[in-house]
C-alpha cells in the first residue's frame, strides 16, 4: 500500500469563507498516483472545517445566515473562551457543527463522489494563515 501526504495553506482576507478546494485535492490525488483508495482531508486548525456539499451560492449564504444564528459572532462576551482574550469562541462552534474532516473513496484514480458533490475548506477565524492536511492511502 501506497500513502501520500500534503499540506494545503489558506489565508483568508475575511473573518469567515467558504472555499471549494476539490481541484487542489484531485490535483494531490493526480500527484500520488493511487487508482484505489481512501482520501482523508482534515482541517489543522480548531476554528476550520472541511466538509463536503454542493457548490452552490444560495447554499453558502444559507450556511452563513444558519452558523451565525446558532453561534452568532456577537457579542463577543457571551463565550466564556474569549474571557481568554480570543474573540473567536463563535469559531470553534461554528467548525464543531461543520466537521473537522471527510473521507472519499478513490476509485479508478478519481474522487469517487455522488452527484453535486465538492470538498469545501470553511473558515470561521480566518485573516491567517491555515492548512489542510490531505493524506492518501492505497494502490
Amino acid at each position: 500500500m501506497k500513502s501520500y501526504r500534503k499540506e494545503l495553506w489558506f489565508s483568508t482576507g475575511k473573518r469567515r469563507a467558504f472555499i471549494n478546494i476539490t481541484r487542489e485535492v484531485e490535483a494531490c490525488l493526480r500527484e500520488s498516483g493511487i487508482r484505489e483508495g481512501l482520501a482523508l482531508v482534515n482541517a489543522m486548525h480548531i476554528t476550520a472545517s472541511v466538509f463536503i456539499n454542493d457548490d452552490e451560492s444560495g447554499l453558502h449564504q444559507d450556511y452563513e445566515q444558519w452558523l451565525e444564528h446558532l453561534a452568532p459572532h456577537a457579542p463577543v462576551s457571551q463565550y466564556q473562551h474569549n474571557r481568554t482574550g480570543e474573540d473567536n469562541g463563535d469559531a470553534h462552534l461554528k467548525r464543531q457543527i461543520m466537521g473537522r474532516d471527510v473521507v472519499v473513496a478513490i476509485t479508478a484514480g478519481k474522487l469517487d463522489f455522488g452527484p453535486w458533490e465538492q470538498i469545501f475548506y470553511g473558515e470561521f477565524d480566518g485573516r491567517r494563515k491555515k492548512r489542510v492536511l490531505v493524506k492518501i492511502i492505497g494502490e
